[in-house]
């Protein structure tokens, strides 16, 4: 699940106290900290917006979908590989977030970029790849424009407004194109059995590609609505001010 909306692990009290904890720990280790994030989030938000305007830059020249991401893959690569570093500040706990959390967040991504995107080249011109990046892309502009501002201590209501209000539509938008083109992805993968390993080999050890990719779309069906409704809870909480009580297991 390739979501990017998280801001930590639970809500409510638990969630300031996380909250709380990583600016400790941020003070702790000085400006250093806060001025690698602060520069950080400059980097990516900047980084996402040159991914946007080379986006609306191609379909206005070309007026198609089809070579776009031919034309952003490396810039798309880049940016989407160095947010491995997000996991690294949650490992040393200079922000909120779970590591886990974190991890499948991130992970997520790369995934669809690497092992999805890069390795099958007749998917990039799908529709559902166009849908995934749009939502991407200006889901990380919001999110990395919201931290950056937070560590400046200067965020403007808008901003804000955006962070929690635009993850409604292009959440949806952003899982439906991801799902849509694993699932273009499934013939192929079928067809030439690529990253399969099959028996009989030394290890003794079989692993199909093609079911792994049914069991991801599966997985999106539990996944999908928890995170979705979390964001919401966040939502209320931070836009209208409601204490969120969250039941444990």
């Amino acid at each position: 699940m390739a979501s990017s909306e998280e801001d930590g692990t639970n809500g409510g009290a638990s969630e300031a106290g996380e909250e709380r904890e990583a600016t400790g720990k941020r003070r702790r280790l000085g400006w250093v900290a806060t001025a690698w994030l602060t520069f950080y989030n400059i980097a990516m938000t900047a980084g996402w917006l040159v991914l946007a305007i080379a986006m609306a830059r191609f379909y206005m020249e070309k007026g198609t979908h089809k070579g776009l991401y031919k034309s952003i893959q490396k810039t798309l690569k880049f940016f989407q590989t160095f947010a491995v570093l997000e996991i690294v500040h949650c490992l040393i706990g200079i922000v909120p977030t779970s590591v886990l959390v974190a991890g499948v967040q991130v992970s997520s991504r790369i995934f669809m970029v690497w092992l999805i995107t890069h390795s099958i080249k007749p998917i990039q011109n799908e529709e559902s790849v166009v849908l995934f990046l749009v939502a991407w892309t200006v889901t990380e502009i919001t999110r990395y424009s919201f931290y950056t501002f937070s560590l400046l201590d200067h965020l403007p209501y808008f901003i804000k407004w955006a962070r929690y209000n635009f993850f409604i539509i292009l959440y949806p938008v952003g899982v439906a194109g991801e799902l849509l083109t694993i699932y273009a992805a499934l013939p192929y993968v079928k067809k030439t059995g690529m990253f399969s390993i099959r028996l009989p080999n030394k290890y003794n050890v079989s692993f199909d590609y093609y079911y792994f990719l049914l069991i991801t779309m599966a997985s999106y069906i539990p996944l999908f609505p928890q995170l979705y409704f979390h964001m919401l809870r966040q939502r209320r909480r931070v836009l209208h001010g409601e204490v969120i009580v969250e039941k444990d297991d």
